[in-house]
Order: C-alpha cells, then sequence, then structure tokens
C-alpha cells in the first residue's frame, strides 16, 4: 500500500509486490532477483540475518545492527542495507519535534532487531541509552555490541531509572493486538519525557494511552514503518517520497477497518 501510494503518486511506472520466500528456497530467490526483474526490495524475518551471506556487501547500518531490511544493486552488485534506524529517528523527529534537544537519557525496553536499530539510531544523536531486558544475556549481547555508552539494567530496576529518562522506548511486542499489555507505573517518569512505542496495531497501546493522560508526547509505531520505506524507494526507483498526512491517514484507516479496536 505504501509503496504502490508513492509510485501512484509520483507517476512512476514500477511495482512492488509480495514474495513469500522460505529459508529453503532463499538462497535461489536472491540470487535470481536481477534476472526476474527486480530492481531490489525489502527483507523482513525471518530472512534478515541470513541475507547477509548472498550480498556483496553492506552498508554501516546494517552492519551494526546486525540485520538486512533493504536490498539495491549497484552496478551488478547487490546490497544490503537497514533503514530501520533512520525509521526510528525520522518518526521521532517528525512526531515530536526537539525531543533530542540536549540529548540526555534514553530507556529502551527489549533487545531484539528493533532494539539495536533503536540504539544505532539514539547513540547517533548522542543519547545515552539504558536497556531493559527479560533475558539479561540478550541485553549484555547487545550492549558489548554497541559499547560503554549502553548500560544494562533489570526490569527491577525500572523505578530508579524513569526520574532520570528524557525518551521511553518499548520495542518489546508487549501491548500488540493479541499480545499481553505492557504494564508500567509511569509515575516516577519527568513530565518532560516523550513515550515512544514501536507498536502499531493497536496505533495507540496501553503504554502510549497512559502515558497520554500523564501529558506527555507520545509516538506510535507507524510513522516508523513509514519512514523507513523511504531511503528503499528512492534507491529502486529514483525519486525520494514524502511521508505527508494523506498517506499516513490511508494506512491508519487501513489498520483500522482490519484490526477495529486499533
Amino acid at each position: 500500500m505504501v509503496h504502490g501510494h508513492w509510485l501512484h503518486e509520483l507517476g512512476l511506472d514500477g511495482a512492488y509486490e509480495l514474495a513469500e520466500v522460505t529459508p529453503d528456497g532463499l538462497d535461489r530467490f536472491i540470487l535470481g532477483m536481477r534476472k526476474a526483474g527486480y530492481v531490489g526490495g525489502n527483507v523482513t524475518v525471518p530472512h534478515k540475518q541470513s541475507v547477509f551471506r548472498l550480498v556483496a556487501r553492506c552498508d554501516a547500518a546494517a552492519e551494526s545492527i546486525g540485520a538486512v531490511n533493504t536490498l539495491w544493486f549497484e552496478g551488478d552488485a547487490l546490497v544490503g542495507g537497514n533503514t530501520d534506524a533512520v525509521g526510528f529517528i525520522g518518526n521521532l523527529d517528525d512526531r515530536a519535534p526537539g525531543w533530542d534537544n540536549g540529548a540526555g537519557q534514553a530507556l529502551v525496553l527489549g533487545a531484539g532487531g528493533a532494539a539495536r536499530a533503536a540504539v544505532y539510531g539514539l547513540l547517533g544523536r548522542n543519547m545515552d541509552v539504558a536497556v531493559v531486558n527479560r533475558t539479561r544475556e540478550t541485553a549484555d549481547t547487545l550492549a558489548r555490541h554497541f559499547g560503554p555508552r549502553v548500560r544494562v539494567h533489570s526490569w527491577d530496576e525500572l523505578l530508579e531509572l524513569l526520574p532520570r529518562t528524557d525518551l521511553l522506548v518499548n520495542t518489546t511486542s508487549l501491548g500488540m493486538l493479541g499480545k499481553a499489555p505492557l504494564i508500567i507505573d509511569l509515575a516516577p517518569l519527568k513530565a518532560s519525557a516523550v513515550v515512544h512505542d514501536v507498536v502499531y496495531v493497536p496505533l495507540e497501546t496501553p503504554l502510549l494511552a497512559a502515558a497520554r493522560r500523564r501529558g506527555h508526547r507520545t509516538v506510535d509505531g507507524l510513522g516508523m514503518l513509514l519512514q523507513q520505506a523511504v531511503p528503499g524507494f528512492a534507491r529502486w526507483f529514483g525519486a525520494t517520497p514524502k511521508v505527508t498526512d494523506a498517506l499516513r491517514a490511508r494506512v491508519e484507516a487501513d489498520i483500522r477497518a482490519t484490526s477495529p479496536v486499533a
């Protein structure tokens, strides 16, 4: 829907298609993309790590985050990139302008792929990052990868961390439609803090609803989905699209139509 909207809006002759590829068929599909007429594509789970061995090289973001979500050709060489951090930061800039004024402290909940993209982007904006994850080992691995500005804490330390937090980010699936809600006592969170949930179904998660009621600026995950799509489209079709209110409204309507409680 997103790329189709942009193709129509910009009057470009192109198509963005869904291809269901099994792990067993990944090599054949990726290595045959050029011959099949593709100029690139996106990669989603469970293939984001597997494509590393199939590309000629990766950009800095993909190397650091440890996952590829975008493919394009440079000459005959297939290149892998990651636009999730661009999408994450672009969404914050769009929905909460000035969120990083004075940098400060970010608190990231979770340590999976979305967390790695968030941490990569936050470090690029000069934020210190505290990571809280139920599995300590996974969080420790993330922190070792990104260096001393990323520190790991336990869930029991949340109440101590919130008063020092300028940006609270949920990268877990808690709060997603069909999942358990993310229950946090936000009372200690400083009034100026921004609360961001990468979940976008529902558009307002229980965490965001609680933060809004307390007067915090909130940012849902839909903008990240839209913003991360921009760099790939620009590489494939040679024109840079814009994330407009009209596009967001169209996607929001589709989410609500297919997930009424969203």
